[in-house]
């Protein structure tokens, strides 16, 4: 628990506990699926074990998380008061693609895209079988270019070495394309016509590639003063 802010009002209460550092973004992998370390330290990618570990635990004593040992491994699950804070991470990142500005550069990382796309795909819209999407970064270090989305019916594998499966489509852009196209700044098809994204591969699946992933806050009304200011 982090320091106290000596009031009785809730509001103080409550961010006694998520206003630190990462609290909230543990949080947030939590709503949107992860259970295990391993999982929620892919979607925290910047964020050290240690710490990990010690948001966790804080999480569990607070009772917002259980922790519940399943065989050689552990699951952290969100407690019914965690559940409670799912529609409030979800207002959050609402109201930050409303109302915050343009992304940095030094916000841009590919783990962290492609584990949320890789989560968001809706596999009944994907063609039975096994299909592999290859991603290429223009402009990042060289073991950041390349990453696979290994698509099944029973699962989606998200790899940054090639799985050695033959690619169904090849996606290549800058990073801070697909950043802004999964972020509903920009739509594929105007990404595509503007020259900014290349999609090789049969024709029906590239048509297909955008409706086989569900971005959370990519249809969130934006208000015109936002546009603006995404577009300085």
């Amino acid at each position: 628990m982090g320091a106290s802010y000596h009031q009785f009002c809730p509001v103080a209460k409550a961010m006694e506990l998520l206003d630190e550092r990462w609290t909230m973004l543990v949080i947030r992998e939590l709503v949107a699926g992860s259970r295990h370390f391993n999982e929620l330290r892919r979607g925290l990618p910047r964020m050290s074990p240690t710490l990990l570990s010690k948001r966790l635990q804080q999480l569990v004593a607070a009772g917002v998380v259980q922790r519940r040992p399943e065989g050689s491994e552990v699951q952290y699950l969100l407690t019914p008061a965690g559940r409670e804070l799912e529609p409030i991470v979800l207002a959050l990142g609402a109201w930050g693609v409303r109302w915050i500005g343009k992304i940095g550069d030094q916000d841009l990382d590919p783990k962290l895209l492609l584990w949320d796309m890789h989560r968001s795909v809706d596999r009944a819209r994907v063609p039975a079988g096994r299909t592999v999407v290859e991603f290429g970064f223009d402009g990042v270090a060289p073991q950041l270019r390349r990453w696979w989305l290994v698509i099944t019916p029973d699962d989606v594998d998200v790899c940054d070495s090639d799985p050695g499966h033959p690619v169904d489509v090849l996606v290549g852009c800058r990073l801070r394309t697909l950043v802004e196209i999964w972020m509903g700044n920009l739509g594929w098809s105007d990404a595509v016509r503007a020259g900014s994204l290349d999609l090789a591969g049969p024709r029906v699946l590239c048509q297909d590639l955008p409706t086989w992933f569900s971005s959370t806050f990519a249809s969130v009304p934006r208000p015109a003063s936002t546009a603006s200011m995404q577009a300085v």
